[in-house]
Protein backbone atom coordinates (compact mmCIF):
# COMPACT_ATOMS: atom_id res chain seq x y z
CA UNK A 1 0.00 0.00 0.00
CA UNK A 2 1.58 3.62 -1.01
CA UNK A 3 1.66 5.92 2.18
CA UNK A 4 0.41 9.81 1.82
CA UNK A 5 1.00 11.90 3.82
CA UNK A 6 -1.85 14.35 4.97
CA UNK A 7 -2.11 17.79 7.03
CA UNK A 8 -4.14 21.00 7.48
CA UNK A 9 -4.38 23.70 9.22
CA UNK A 10 -8.12 24.84 10.75
CA UNK A 11 -9.20 26.07 7.76
CA UNK A 12 -8.60 23.29 5.56
CA UNK A 13 -9.32 20.62 8.30
CA UNK A 14 -12.70 19.61 6.61
CA UNK A 15 -11.31 19.65 3.03
CA UNK A 16 -8.62 17.33 4.92
CA UNK A 17 -10.80 15.11 6.01
CA UNK A 18 -12.67 14.23 2.84
CA UNK A 19 -9.56 13.90 1.16
CA UNK A 20 -8.02 11.22 3.75
CA UNK A 21 -11.71 9.35 3.10
CA UNK A 22 -11.43 9.80 -1.00
CA UNK A 23 -7.61 8.43 -0.48
CA UNK A 24 -8.14 5.76 1.45
CA UNK A 25 -10.72 4.83 -1.00
CA UNK A 26 -8.22 4.10 -3.74
CA UNK A 27 -5.83 2.09 -1.51
CA UNK A 28 -3.39 4.80 -0.10
CA UNK A 29 -2.63 4.54 3.38
CA UNK A 30 -2.61 8.07 4.74
CA UNK A 31 -0.11 9.40 7.59
CA UNK A 32 -2.49 12.14 9.25
CA UNK A 33 0.06 13.99 11.02
CA UNK A 34 -2.67 16.77 11.95
CA UNK A 35 -4.34 18.78 12.69
CA UNK A 36 -6.74 17.05 14.04
CA UNK A 37 -10.09 19.21 14.57
CA UNK A 38 -11.53 23.12 13.77
CA UNK A 39 -9.14 24.52 17.10
CA UNK A 40 -6.52 27.06 15.39
CA UNK A 41 -3.10 26.15 14.61
CA UNK A 42 -0.39 27.66 13.03
CA UNK A 43 -0.18 26.23 9.51
CA UNK A 44 4.22 26.50 9.35
CA UNK A 45 3.51 24.20 12.49
CA UNK A 46 1.96 22.09 9.80
CA UNK A 47 3.91 22.17 7.38
CA UNK A 48 7.09 21.26 8.99
CA UNK A 49 5.28 18.13 10.57
CA UNK A 50 4.42 17.32 6.70
CA UNK A 51 8.23 17.53 5.65
CA UNK A 52 9.64 16.00 8.19
CA UNK A 53 6.87 13.16 7.70
CA UNK A 54 7.86 12.86 3.99
CA UNK A 55 11.97 13.10 4.46
CA UNK A 56 11.16 10.11 6.75
CA UNK A 57 9.44 7.90 4.65
CA UNK A 58 11.68 8.66 1.70
CA UNK A 59 14.61 7.52 3.55
CA UNK A 60 12.91 4.28 4.80
CA UNK A 61 11.98 3.32 0.62
CA UNK A 62 14.39 6.02 -1.05
CA UNK A 63 13.27 3.47 -4.60
CA UNK A 64 9.86 5.47 -4.34
CA UNK A 65 8.96 8.62 -4.42
CA UNK A 66 6.03 9.66 -1.28
CA UNK A 67 3.77 12.40 -1.61
CA UNK A 68 2.28 14.89 0.97
CA UNK A 69 -1.07 16.96 0.47
CA UNK A 70 -1.81 20.28 2.50
CA UNK A 71 -4.65 22.03 3.04
CA UNK A 72 -5.05 25.92 4.48
CA UNK A 73 -7.92 28.18 3.54
CA UNK A 74 -5.78 29.43 0.32
CA UNK A 75 -3.58 26.78 -0.17
CA UNK A 76 -0.81 29.53 -0.66
CA UNK A 77 0.42 29.39 2.89
CA UNK A 78 0.86 26.07 3.90
CA UNK A 79 2.81 25.73 0.23
CA UNK A 80 5.38 28.44 1.47
CA UNK A 81 6.33 27.13 4.40
CA UNK A 82 6.84 23.36 2.94
CA UNK A 83 9.34 24.94 0.46
CA UNK A 84 11.24 25.58 3.14
CA UNK A 85 12.88 22.48 3.31
CA UNK A 86 14.99 21.33 0.32
CA UNK A 87 13.39 17.87 -0.27
CA UNK A 88 10.05 19.16 -0.64
CA UNK A 89 8.53 20.68 -3.77
CA UNK A 90 5.16 22.18 -3.10
CA UNK A 91 2.95 23.91 -5.04
CA UNK A 92 -0.64 25.25 -4.87
CA UNK A 93 -3.08 23.81 -6.95
CA UNK A 94 -6.39 25.21 -8.04
CA UNK A 95 -6.93 23.69 -11.66
CA UNK A 96 -5.92 20.86 -14.19
CA UNK A 97 -3.12 22.84 -15.86
CA UNK A 98 -1.33 23.90 -12.24
CA UNK A 99 -1.57 20.47 -10.95
CA UNK A 100 -0.42 18.63 -13.75
CA UNK A 101 2.23 20.94 -14.67
CA UNK A 102 3.22 20.89 -10.88
CA UNK A 103 4.15 17.10 -11.81
CA UNK A 104 5.49 17.11 -14.95
CA UNK A 105 8.00 20.44 -14.83
CA UNK A 106 8.69 20.14 -11.88
CA UNK A 107 8.47 17.00 -10.33
CA UNK A 108 6.20 17.92 -7.00
CA UNK A 109 5.86 15.77 -4.21
CA UNK A 110 3.75 18.09 -2.15
CA UNK A 111 0.22 19.04 -3.02
CA UNK A 112 -0.95 22.34 -1.44
CA UNK A 113 -4.85 23.11 -2.20
CA UNK A 114 -7.08 25.68 -0.21
CA UNK A 115 -10.48 24.86 1.37
CA UNK A 116 -11.88 28.53 0.97
CA UNK A 117 -11.51 28.31 -2.91
CA UNK A 118 -11.68 24.06 -3.81
CA UNK A 119 -15.25 22.31 -3.61
CA UNK A 120 -14.18 18.60 -2.39
CA UNK A 121 -14.72 17.81 -5.66
CA UNK A 122 -12.25 18.99 -8.00
CA UNK A 123 -9.73 19.15 -4.84
CA UNK A 124 -10.55 15.07 -6.10
CA UNK A 125 -10.16 15.50 -8.90
CA UNK A 126 -6.99 17.54 -8.91
CA UNK A 127 -5.32 15.01 -6.35
CA UNK A 128 -6.02 12.20 -8.66
CA UNK A 129 -4.64 13.73 -11.78
CA UNK A 130 -1.74 14.96 -9.68
CA UNK A 131 -0.78 11.27 -8.39
CA UNK A 132 -1.21 10.11 -12.30
CA UNK A 133 1.09 12.09 -13.99
CA UNK A 134 4.59 11.63 -14.15
CA UNK A 135 7.63 13.92 -13.95
CA UNK A 136 8.89 14.41 -17.45
CA UNK A 137 11.96 14.78 -16.52
CA UNK A 138 15.09 15.36 -19.47
CA UNK A 139 15.79 19.05 -19.73
CA UNK A 140 13.44 19.83 -16.32
CA UNK A 141 15.75 17.50 -13.91
CA UNK A 142 18.66 20.28 -14.00
CA UNK A 143 15.83 22.50 -12.52
CA UNK A 144 14.60 20.31 -9.77
CA UNK A 145 18.10 19.94 -8.68
CA UNK A 146 18.83 23.61 -9.17
CA UNK A 147 15.61 24.22 -6.38
CA UNK A 148 16.37 20.54 -4.42
CA UNK A 149 19.80 21.76 -3.41
CA UNK A 150 20.49 24.42 -1.02
CA UNK A 151 24.54 24.26 -1.51
CA UNK A 152 23.96 24.34 -5.05
CA UNK A 153 25.76 27.47 -7.00
CA UNK A 154 23.41 28.23 -9.69
CA UNK A 155 25.74 30.80 -11.19
CA UNK A 156 27.56 27.07 -12.51
CA UNK A 157 24.40 26.34 -15.21
CA UNK A 158 24.39 27.73 -18.25
CA UNK A 159 21.18 30.07 -19.24
CA UNK A 160 21.82 32.45 -22.08
CA UNK A 161 19.37 34.55 -20.95
CA UNK A 162 22.10 36.03 -18.71
CA UNK A 163 23.60 39.68 -18.95
CA UNK A 164 27.03 40.01 -19.18
CA UNK A 165 27.67 40.39 -15.56
CA UNK A 166 25.83 36.92 -15.32
CA UNK A 167 24.01 38.10 -12.71
CA UNK A 168 20.58 39.75 -13.65
CA UNK A 169 18.20 38.09 -16.43
CA UNK A 170 18.33 40.79 -19.53
CA UNK A 171 14.63 41.15 -19.39
CA UNK A 172 14.99 42.41 -15.40
CA UNK A 173 16.17 45.98 -14.66
CA UNK A 174 19.62 46.18 -12.69
CA UNK A 175 18.90 47.65 -8.99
Amino acid sequence: MKKLVLGSDHAGFPLKEKIAEHLRGKGFEIIDIGCHNGDSVDYPSISAQLAQAVQCIQQEAPEQTHYGILCCGSGIGVCIAANRYPWIRATEAHDHNTAILSRRHNDSNVLCLGARVLAAELAFTLIDEWLETPFDGGRHQKRVDMMSDPQIDIKKFDNTRMNASNSVPKEMPSC
